[in-house]
């Protein structure tokens, strides 16, 4: 009998094939006799997803919630969606509450990826499958990781600066990182790493200032563009942000500074007013992963795992402890030449919001 941590995953990088690894673990499917979820009406069990959210405060993750809770709803489940507002004994709280609401899958955006190992074993206790979304949970057991390739958003970041210094492949940088409680931040600075380090060993490019956005929040960034500037003045060709929110803080400090729109600013996640920035000239780039496409496909691949259907997988990412099945999304660049085919084309962002802003300086 399937149960709701029976996961066939597939997972193959040289051959490309079904390797058929079989993960099982307690707990029931929505049509067995199950402790979780609760019969309805017509006696058929209720599907019920569990979604462990990191934070709301952040324009995007509003995004993933809508999505994700509308498409289990739209395949027959019930979503329950708990948000820890970046506090990590508050969303072990939300998982120990999500587990006692009998929950048949467990989605979890950590805000610290290694904090959130005590969630997969406390869900792993109660039969309960766990899949980290966008975020990895390190040091764990955990079932299945969905998100993006984080190390090529790092790569693409790092070559739009490399190709758009004044002199490509040329100059002095600012980097931004992420923060360090989300494993994220690590893969996007190995990913800039793989493509600045022949430039940097050679001396083309230097690294004049760089530090990391605690909770990627935006007052942060601002404050390490502002040290920057400090110690530097305007000595710089490019700000390297790990994200929209980091480089939202640069561009305020860049402003204050009347340097905005001269110096390249690069971030990810597509947010309104990255992409308005964009249009406006005082960002250089982002990139857009597709949050309908992740969203979805989470909702969908919990409702197989609750169903106890197969699951495909053809990455795996190690997560310290094991290699963890993955299923990673492809990422887009955009600027002010491709917007309107990639994020307003997508109905991400309506063509009205992100071109409602002033004209401003052009980036570089």
């Amino acid at each position: 009998m399937f149960t709701a941590r029976n996961l066939l995953v597939a997972v193959s990088f040289i051959l490309s094939i079904v390797t058929g690894l079989v993960l099982a673990r307690g707990g029931q499917t929505a049509t067995s006799q199950s402790t979780g979820g609760a019969p309805t009406p017509g006696g058929k069990q209720e599907i019920r997803i569990g979604l462990s959210l990191d934070t709301l405060k952040e324009a995007r993750w509003q995004v993933d919630k809508r999505l994700f809770e509308e498409r289990v709803t739209a395949l027959g489940g019930t979503p329950i969606t708990l948000s820890a507002n970046s506090d990590d004994t508050t969303q072990i709280g939300d998982v120990e509450k999500l587990i006692t609401q009998n929950v048949d899958v467990l989605v979890v955006v950590p805000h610290d990826g290694k904090a959130m190992a005590k969630a997969v074993t406390l869900a792993h206790e109660a039969g309960i499958p766990v899949i980290a979304y966008d975020r990895l949970i390190t040091d764990s057991d955990l079932d299945l990781y969905v998100s993006f390739d984080n190390i090529k958003v790092g790569e693409l970041q790092a070559k739009f600066v490399v190709d758009h210094l004044p002199t490509p492949g040329k100059g002095t940088i600012v980097r931004i990182h992420g923060s360090k409680t989300d494993n994220n931040a690590f893969l996007f600075k190995q990913g800039q790493d793989n493509v600045l380090e022949p430039y940097l060993k050679s001396g083309d490019i230097k690294v004049i200032h760089e530090d990391w956005a605690d909770d990627w929040k935006t007052e942060n960034g601002k404050k390490i563009m502002n040290a920057a500037v400090t110690s530097h003045g305007g000595a710089f060709d490019a700000v390297l942000a790990a994200n929209d929110g980091t480089a939202g803080g640069a561009v305020q400090a860049l402003i204050e500074e009347g340097m905005a729109g001269k110096k390249v600013v690069t971030g990810q996640d597509a947010e309104l007013v990255a992409c308005q920035r964009i249009v406006q000239g005082t960002q250089s780039m982002t990139i857009y992963k597709s949050i309908k496409t992740l969203a979805t496909n989470a909702a969908e691949i919990a409702m197989k795992m609750a169903q106890g259907k197969p699951v495909i997988a053809r990455s795996s990412v190690n997560n310290g402890k094991i290699e963890v099945p993955a299923v990673l999304n492809e990422v887009v660049v955009v600027t002010k030449d491709n917007i309107k085919d990639t994020v307003i084309q997508e109905g991400f962002h309506s063509e009205k919001d992100v071109f409602a802003v002033a004209a401003a300086p052009q980036a570089p």
